[in-house]
């Protein structure tokens, strides 16, 4: 484990290879899972004002699952929300393309359209951060057999989970930060 300041990182993310491979898994995250993407509270009020701009991009089962349900959920947790789902899967925000499903937000954002590009916790996937009493992070590495192509692309590459992550990790944490986990990673190598 690595500590930076309030940041408590697993090992597996300077160990484990991981690269998406959309062609293999054809964006299964998006389509499979208990339920929506994790959404952080700021992230509530940034898809209240962006939905009718990236409304164009969505599915017509996921535009009546939003106006049904809301463009976000809670979740069992207290407290906690997540994206709407069609039908408890799909995510109401995903599109097909090519036979592989991708983020309707992200599109919006890749056109232009928008400035947020898509859920941080969709961005920093296989990354799962949690937060406890005490007000520190743990990032865990999630593995979930959808993404096993994604491990042997990565090995392949041999590129790491942190190093794969790292626009996202930057995003959420800055540049110091993703600079000190780096040379962590390179200490302990």
């Amino acid at each position: 484990m690595i500590v930076i300041d309030d940041k408590i990182i697993s090992d597996d993310l300077i160990q484990k290879q991981f690269e998406c491979d959309l062609n293999a898994c054809k964006g299964a995250c998006c389509v499979q899972g208990d339920y929506g993407a994790p959404l952080e509270k700021e992230e509530l009020e940034i898809l209240d004002s962006i939905y009718e701009t990236v409304k164009p991009f969505l599915t017509k089962k996921g535009i009546q699952a939003i106006e049904e349900q809301g463009k976000y959920v809670q979740v069992d947790v207290a407290d906690k929300y997540a994206t709407t789902l069609i039908d408890n899967q799909p995510c109401a925000y995903y599109f097909k393309e090519g036979g592989i499903s991708f983020c309707g937000i992200e599109k919006a954002w890749s056109e232009g359209l928008i400035d947020f590009r898509k859920p941080i916790s969709c961005q920093l996937y296989p990354i799962r951060v949690e937060k406890t009493e005490q007000g520190m992070e743990l990032l865990n590495y999630d593995r979930w057999d959808i993404c096993s192509p994604a491990c042997a692309m990565g090995k392949r590459k041999d590129i790491k989970v942190f190093e794969f992550l790292k626009a996202p990790l930057i995003r959420r944490y800055g540049v110091d930060f993703y600079e000190q986990l780096e040379a962590a990673a390179a200490y302990l190598e």
